[in-house]
């Protein structure tokens, strides 16, 4: 198989206040959560958001290895008090996380508009 380009997994980042907000678009599993640990952890670099909000409406499907991800993704936030809010959440996306009680760790809104005011 032929190495393809890198996509933009994550798109239209913004700061409102002390949030970070992003966009995820696309089925992430093994193949491609590698290109969205990049992309989230260069968006963390230098900055220290209070709360980074990603909006997974564009998410139909993901796998542990993009939970993974989101672990990571947490783990690197709760260095400076940062939390990961999730939004947006489709059917089976919500359901994964649920079975894997990750509802614990992170927070799962419905939109960004309640994750900006928690």
């Amino acid at each position: 198989m032929a190495e393809s380009e890198s996509t933009d997994l994550v798109q239209n980042v913004r700061t409102q206040g002390n949030a970070m907000l992003a966009s995820v678009h696309g089925e992430i599993d093994l193949h491609n959560s590698p290109d969205l640990r990049g992309q989230l952890l260069r968006l963390l670099d230098g900055a220290k958001p209070a709360k980074f909000i990603l909006n997974l409406n564009a998410v139909p499907y993901m796998d542990s290895s993009a939970i993974a991800v989101m672990v990571e993704t947490l783990q690197k936030l709760k260095k400076s008090s940062g939390k990961l809010y999730l939004t947006n959440l489709q059917p089976r996306v919500k359901g994964l996380l649920e079975i894997a009680r990750l509802e614990t760790i992170f927070v799962l809104c419905v939109d960004e508009a309640e994750a900006l005011k928690k």
